[in-house]
């Protein structure tokens, strides 16, 4: 019966994958959000990572939002080939830390990290802390930034 279960189990996550697969990506459209014409609130450093980077929020505190309609959503270099993020709420002063640094994008790539002012889509391209590859999508939303869906990079033989 256990056997039975695990077979059952795996064949479903199986399907889930493919079916996952076969969606059509996300578009920015589909993930659309008002633009904030509000008071731009002061950064608040409040986590100890907001500390370790607190001249970097401060230097992107008060600027204009850029993405999801109410952040300002701003990177840095952490290596070579590495980038760090973070989005700062133009209402609250609240900072949401993209959850990895992005690495390793292909050449032909301008910028591993896309957004606009009037969506909560954010598209990664690259590994995600030095794991992986491939094209990343996540969206922001209350508890922060969550997977809509990844498109791992076919590993070469």
């Amino acid at each position: 019966m256990i056997k039975f279960i695990a077979r059952a189990f795996a064949l479903t996550i199986l399907a889930v994958t493919f079916a996952r697969a076969d969606t059509p990506l996300p578009a920015f459209k589909d993930f659309p959000t008002p633009l904030y014409q509000g008071k731009i609130a002061t950064v608040k450093i409040a986590s100890a990572k907001d500390r370790q980077y607190r001249s970097r929020l401060r230097q992107s505190s008060g600027q204009k939002p850029n993405f999801a309609g109410h952040y300002t959503l701003t990177s840095w270099g952490c290596g070579a080939s590495c980038v760090m993020a973070v989005a700062i709420d133009a209402e609250t002063g609240r900072t949401v830390w993209l959850p990895f640094t992005v690495c390793c994008w292909d050449v032909d790539v301008d910028d591993p990290i896309s957004f606009k002012a009037d969506s909560r889509l954010i598209e990664i391209r690259g590994s995600r802390d030095e794991s992986g590859g491939g094209t990343y999508f996540y969206a922001l939303d209350k508890t922060g930034f969550t997977l809509v869906k990844a498109i791992e990079k076919q590993k070469s033989q």
